[in-house]
Parts: structure tokens; sequence; C-alpha cells
């Protein structure tokens, strides 16, 4: 079973609550220990508890402390998005559910309130929360003041929004129907939402949107006079006591709320004596109205009641009083043990949660987001920190990745390059170097032991002594040798030097695998909703098709590596046997190849790279094929290709590219492009560090 459920709204008070208490209720039974989680929460003062949370966490005695439960409150949330950091909501919110994942067998997950400012952007919100935790949903909605036309249509319309966006829906609750309503609603959207989710359709119960006292005493303001210890009672029906009493009484139902002014001792002490008799119904409370307190002989007859019902003044006159408790949004509080009662029965008799269990069985998450996938780098490399040598030290955007890496203790760095030029230049950008390591080749302590290594490693293709010291002069040949003699654990540059002169050390001493034959690279391509790997966009210009398969089996394997289930398209010009010609023949030879040697591989070639990605494109050309559309490891038939598709992919879309990361070196050594930004150093340098680490 996936580890997780979200729980989303269409709107506010859309009665969510009765599917997250279900919900827990029902994993409670069946796991050991069941977290639950909120993104994003509505404002609250200073002192006070989410009351979602404090709900949840206090009727269920779940052992979280309240600032785990949630990432960001909605005014944070709302201030990140308007300066432009989306991408800063969703770390902060991957950061703190993975806290939680580690701690628990399942984590209820439940969407925001649509309660304020952030409302308009809070729908998308939910989708991408949804899809970068990688977890199915839940969704839910009001169908209270909709005509039915309404409310199916908008339904339908969220959950074609949430498959397209790949989210799957395990279930949709149609809430607060009428009950004639119930069937009618369910027949409908069983046929508009039909092989796409399940439906269940919940009616609407009057005491979950009656206030309690409590809510009315804190709305309006007012002061317990009598029966604080009641104020958790649940309001029925209200009506305003201005008639005779023995009119009044006629109106009474169970629960009823008596709103009257303060002067009215008849009405107050009637429905005393009325709650009192077995002949009426139980009166919830009383309100007082217009700021009248009983005269005294009354408020003493009034304390002499054994039992108290709660009776509370406000400033307000009857009609704004009565005005106000109607519009009152009632709520599930930590003390509303009849609603949270009400709540766990209504899943129980018309949500099927055994049902949801078992859809939850089979999911399986499609893919990995680009922000998860960056998440989840960034934690691999905190787990064992690893030593990364950088010879373009004297580079601006080398120094603030490096700054950045440093500060955030994700691996241990080392600058090569003159010292004081590295801090000059550190010292106008702004950046703190003291956390890494600044060497000067030339001055380098170990630099004749490196020279006379590289000698020893090269004097059969003619370097002598003096040839060994120039070439240990070069930053590149340097930052290899480190890496070749364990001095640090893997190298990355190419921001300032060509490919060739950054991998040329490596191929001649650090040298290539056991049973590799072809030194190639991929990118990780992180696009708007999944990250795909390319290859080889970097290294080999025309390769033969032996060379295209072990392309392909290699990067099948780093994509594995790094969290992507592998799923291999060998690109070309045309997809299955309806293409001819030499450049379509080596790429349908190679993936006979790979099927050989590799058969546990899914893959599929010759297709074409709409056919690869896009789901209805390949299953109208390749219908049987395991891979097409749904493809994740993309494998070019030439460098020029893969050189040009990457980088218009990247650019017309947005992607972030990390990479090229080289496959099949004995150790780590990884280029860069010369246009490079210093997100694309920071991924690089990471990548590199997770790669030392299966050493």
């Amino acid at each position: 079973m996936t580890k997780a459920l979200y729980v989303a709204a269409l709107e506010s008070h859309s009665g969510k609550s009765i599917v997250v208490l279900g919900l827990m209720q029902l994993l409670l039974g069946k796991m050991a220990k069941v977290g639950y989680f909120r993104p994003v929460i509505s404002d609250v003062q200073e002192g006070e508890i989410d009351n979602h949370i404090n709900t949840v966490l206090s009727h269920f005695d779940l052992d979280i402390p309240v600032e785990d439960a949630y990432a960001l409150t909605q005014s944070q949330m709302v201030e990140m998005f308007n300066d432009g950091r989306k991408g800063d909501i969703l770390d902060s919110i991957i950061s703190k559910y993975k806290e939680l994942e580690q701690r628990f067998d399942f984590i209820l997950v439940e969407g925001s309130d649509f309660s304020s400012d952030g409302s308009v952007i809070e729908f998308d919100l939910n989708i991408d929360i949804a899809k970068n935790l990688g977890i199915p949903v839940i969704l839910i909605d009001n169908a209270k003041g909709n005509s039915l036309e309404e409310f199916c249509g908008n339904l339908g319309s969220a959950v074609n929004t949430y498959i397209k966006k790949d989210i799957e829906l395990i279930g949709v609750v149609a809430n607060k129907l009428r009950p004639e309503n119930i069937d009618l609603v369910n027949k409908r959207l069983n046929l508009e939402l039909k092989d796409k989710t399940v439906v269940f359709a919940v009616p609407r119960v009057a005491n979950l949107s009656h206030p309690t006292i409590r809510e009315i005493l804190k709305a309006l303001n007012g002061e317990v006079l009598f029966g604080a210890e009641s104020l958790n009672n649940q309001t029925g029906s209200f009506g305003v006591g201005a008639m005779q009493l023995h009119n009044y009484l006629n109106h009474l139902h169970e629960n009823s709320l008596v709103i009257t002014p303060g002067d009215r001792s008849d009405i107050i002490l009637g429905a005393l004596h009325a709650n009192l008799s077995d002949n009426y119904p139980t009166i919830s409370g009383i309100v007082l109205t217009g700021g009248i307190i009983p005269e005294p002989s009354i408020l003493k007859l009034l304390e002499g009641f054994e039992t108290h019902v709660p009776i509370i003044s406000v400033k307000q006159g009857t009609f704004d009083t009565t005005n106000a408790v109607g519009n009152i949004k009632s709520r599930i509080y930590p003390e509303s043990k009849q609603k949270i009662a009400t709540s766990i029965s209504l899943f129980n008799s018309y949500i099927d949660g055994e049902l949801l269990l078992e859809r939850l069985k089979t999911y399986e998450a499609k893919g990995t987001t680009p922000r998860m996938f960056q998440y989840n780098l960034v934690q691999r490399a905190k787990t064992s920190k690893k030593h990364i040598v950088l010879p373009e030290g004297e580079d601006d955007r080398i120094i603030e990745a490096a700054s950045e890496l440093s500060a955030l203790g994700i691996v241990k760095i080392t600058l090569l390059g003159n010292k004081e030029k590295i801090e000059k230049k550190a010292m106008q950008l702004g950046f703190d170097l003291s956390h890494l390591s600044i060497l000067d080749p030339g001055s380098a302590p170990n630099f004749e032991s490196y020279a006379n290594t590289f000698y020893e490693l090269r004097k059969h293709k003619g370097v002598n002594m003096d040839i060994a010291r120039d070439s240990m002069l070069d930053v590149s040949y340097f930052g290899t040798m480190m890496v070749y003699q364990g001095d640090a654990d893997g190298m990355v540059s190419g921001a300032v030097h060509t490919t060739q002169h950054t991998i040329r050390p490596a191929l001649q001493f650090v040298k290539t695998k056991p049973g590799i034959k072809v030194v190639s690279s991929v990118f990780f391509m992180c696009l708007e909703n999944r990250v795909s790997v390319f290859g080889d966009c970097a290294i080999n210009p025309n390769p033969t098709a032996e060379q295209l398969a072990e392309i392909a089996i290699s990067s099948a394997a780093s994509a594995e590596a790094f969290g992507i289930k592998a799923k291999i398209a060998m690109l070309s010009y045309s997809s299955g046997s309806s293409g001819k010609g030499d450049d379509v023949d080596k790429v349908r030879l190679a993936t006979e190849i790979v099927k050989k040697s590799n058969p546990e591989l899914q893959i599929e070639g010759p297709i074409q790279y709409d056919a690869a990605v896009d789901p209805l494109i390949g299953k109208s050309k390749l219908p049987n094929s395991e891979v097409a559309g749904q493809a994740s490891v993309l494998i070019f038939p030439d460098l020029n290709t893969g050189n040009n598709t990457y980088k218009a992919v990247q650019r017309e879309t947005g992607a972030v590219a990390i990479g090229p990361m080289l496959q099949g070196l004995n150790k780590p050594v990884n280029d860069l492009s010369r246009g490079c930004t210093v997100e694309d150093v920071f991924n690089t340098v990471i990548v590199t560090a997770i790669q030392a680490q299966e050493k």
C-alpha cells in the first residue's frame, strides 16, 4: 500500500473533516503508526493552534508536535507566491512531509481550507502538492447551494484536471446533499466519472453545521453568566423569544437555542423549566441580547437550578444577534465530541473505507517530479558527505555555488586556483568561503607526488617529468589526480574549459570501469511534471549500434540509481518497422542488442520522440508497447540530435537540465557546459557526490 493519501477540497466548508476523521479512525485500526500532516494552515493568533491539527492530534492521541504537523501558514504561502517563489513553497512542504514520512507507516495529508486571500491559488497548489509528494487524492466538494448541473459540472471538471496532471483520484465525495438527492447525484456522477474514479454521496446533517454555544460566545464576544461547563453544547434550531411564553413554548425543538432580550425573565425561566420537563425538548443554551443582565432576584433564582443550561450575554441587539448566529460557519473542535462522533458515523455509513484502502494497495506513483527529485538528491548527498574538487575556482559561478554547498553542509569542497584571487572575488561578491579549502596546484604540498604519479602512469606514452610537472599545473589534471589518488571523491569542471579538456585526464588515468568500453553522458531533464534521462548529449558524436546499446544500458542503470524507473526509448525519425535507411537500422540493431544482453530491461526502438513521451500518440503508433508514451530514458542516435534536443527542451520549456553526468568511469568526473548557471553547478556537484557514494 502507498504510504499516504491526500484529502483535497474544492472550496471552503466542504466538510472534508468527515473524510479526515473517518479515515484516521479506519487507518488506526489497521496500522501501528499513522501520521497527520497539513501542508498549509489558516493563519492563527500567536499562541493558538490550527483547529484541524488540534482536533486530530488530540482526539486520536497522535504523537506529533504541532510544529511538525504543518509546513506553512496561509500568509506565508501567499507572500512566497507573490514573490515568485512557488518553488520554495513546494520545497518547504516536501521537506516537512519527508521528516514525517520517516516516522510513520502511513500519513494522512489534509489540504487547504480556501478560507482567505490565498483561496484563488489553492486549487492549483493542492494539485502541485499532491503531485510533488507523489500520493493519490480523495476529492471532496460541497453540494450545498448549487444546482445539480453546476455541482456535477464543477466536480467533473476538477476530476479531469487532476487526471490530466497524472494524479490518481482514488475517490470523490459529493458532500452535504439533500437526502432526497443522494441517488440522483450518485447516478449522475457515476455516469460522468465512469472509469475515472469511485463516487461516494454523503447527505447533509444539520447538527454538523450548527454552532456550539462556545462558538457563539466567541463570535459575538459574549459573557458567560451560567453553565460554563456546558459551552460545548451543540445547538439545533434557534428562535427569538419575543412572544408570550405560552406561545413560545410551542416553537421549541430538540437542542433549541433561545435568543431573547436580557429583561425577558418570563422567557428565560420558562425555557429552563421546559428543559427540565419530560414534555418538552432539551434546550442547548440561552443568549441574552442587548447587553441587559437580568435583575438580581432573577439571577438568584437562576443560580438555584441544579443543572445549568449555558446562558450568555451579548451586547448586540436581538435582530443583529440572530443574524450573526445564522452566519456562523461552525467547525469541529477537540471538545466537539458529538460532531466528531457524527462525522465518523457518516463516513462509515456512506463512504466505503475498505474499498479506498484496496484502491491504495494498487496505486503506483507515476514518476518523480523535479522538486521531489532535487530534494531527494540533496538528502542522499547528505547521508555520506563526500569531497568534491572544483578546478575552476576563480569563476564567479563556481564561487557562489561552492559557498552555498559548503554552507549547507552537503559536501566538502576544494577550489583550485590562485588563493588571493579567489578570496578577493568572493569578498567582492559577498560569499563566505571560510568552510572550504582553496589550493593553488603549483604550491600544493602534494604537487611533486602528483607529478611523479602522472609520470609513472604515462611514461609509456612519452611523458617525462617536465611534461608531468607542466600537466599538474593544469587545474583539470591536478583535480583529476586528486580524485585518482583518493584525495577527493569526485570532480566537476567545464564552466570555463571545454569538454575535451575536462575529461581527457580522466580517460588517460582514471580509466573506465571493467567491462565498459564507452564513456557516455546523461542529463537529468527536470520537466514540468516529470524527470527524464537524456543520453548521450555530450560525449559521443556518432556512436555505432554496439556503442548505442551500451549507452542505453548505462543510462538505464543511472536512471535506476537515482530513483527513476527505467523505460528506454531508442529514438529515431520513425517508429516501429516503418522506417528504412542506415540511421534507423542502427537504432533498430542497438535495440536488439540490448534486448538480448539485458532482457529484463523495458526498451522500445526505433521510436519517435512524441510517441515515446505522449501517451495518446504512443498508443496510436505502438499500441502493444510497454514503453511508448511513458519513456523515462531517451537515447538519441547521435550527439548532434541529442545536444540540440536537450538545449531546445531546456530553453523552450524552462526545464532544469542536471548534468551532463558521465557514465562508465572508475571514479566520478563530470563536465559542465560553459553556459552553465550557478544552479547547474550546484546540482552537478550533488550528482557527483551521490555517484561517489556508490564506489
